[in-house]
């Protein structure tokens, strides 16, 4: 037996009668949000073939909102004729999941919810997160082997470090580092990873093969250390450098 008397369902079931009349209104004057409407109503061009997609941005973003828009209000009469079909074959105001009556407040501020406060799916933050962010972690994903000791061979990071040699879309004013001088310091790990020698000093300096006539190659290497060292000192010069005291 429900909760509610008649007079509540009469109240309830007009509340529901008025809100359905409300979207119904509210989708045909507007049109379904303009969802009806074609791309060359709204931009004026027959096709958008000789067109970049980025000339359509707008119209895109509109038009994924109206449909969203759309979507939103014929979800909510569908809930709101479910509510009149539970009036009608009483099982209106109880939890579809608990069985336990739902309260009278709660039905008067939602007419067409069918469940009590403590099971309603908006009270449950979603821990569901796309798929990609489950092969993405760690990164590289699966083939990312830096993790493991017994392996040190070619992985996912190493392809990626070739392909980014060929240029990415990150600028070095998008560094987080001060020390960023030009796109080669942006790469994946462009301080560890270096090809043919160990330490950076030693990819511009070079002796002959008995150890003498030692020469300096001016690559960035070279300019980057001179940068540093010239630092350095002006910071000693100043008294505000580590070789103060």
């Amino acid at each position: 037996m429900t909760h509610l008397s008649q007079h509540d369902l009469h109240e309830l079931k007009t509340k529901l009668l008025e809100q359905k009349k409300d979207f119904e209104n509210r989708l045909c004057d507007n049109g379904h949000f303009g969802i009806q409407a074609s791309l060359r109503d709204t931009t004026g061009e027959l096709s958008t073939n000789d067109n970049h997609p980025a000339d359509v941005g707008s119209e895109m973003f509109e038009r994924s909102k109206d449909l969203a828009l759309n979507e939103q209000e014929e979800y909510r009469l569908t809930r709101i004729d479910e509510a009149l079909e539970r009036i009608e074959n009483g099982t209106y105001g109880i939890c579809e999941t608990c069985g336990q009556p739902i309260d009278k407040e709660r039905l008067y501020a939602l007419p067409e919810t069918k469940y009590c406060k403590a099971h309603s799916p908006q009270s449950f933050v979603s821990q569901r997160r796309p798929i990609e962010e489950v092969f993405l972690d760690p990164p590289f994903g699966r083939t990312s082997m830096d993790d493991r000791e017994d392996q040190n061979g070619f992985d996912g990071e190493d392809a990626w470090q070739i392909v980014e040699s060929y240029g990415s879309s990150n600028t070095p004013a998008m560094g987080e580092s001060s020390e960023i001088d030009d796109y080669n310091d942006m790469e994946v790990e462009a301080d560890n990873e270096l090809d043919g020698f160990v330490e950076p000093y030693e990819s511009f300096v070079a002796t002959d093969i008995y150890g003498n006539n030692p020469v300096f190659y001016r690559n960035a290497f070279y300019r980057k250390h001179m940068k540093a060292t010239k630092h350095l000192a002006s910071e000693d010069s100043l008294g505000t450098g580590s070789n103060k005291y």
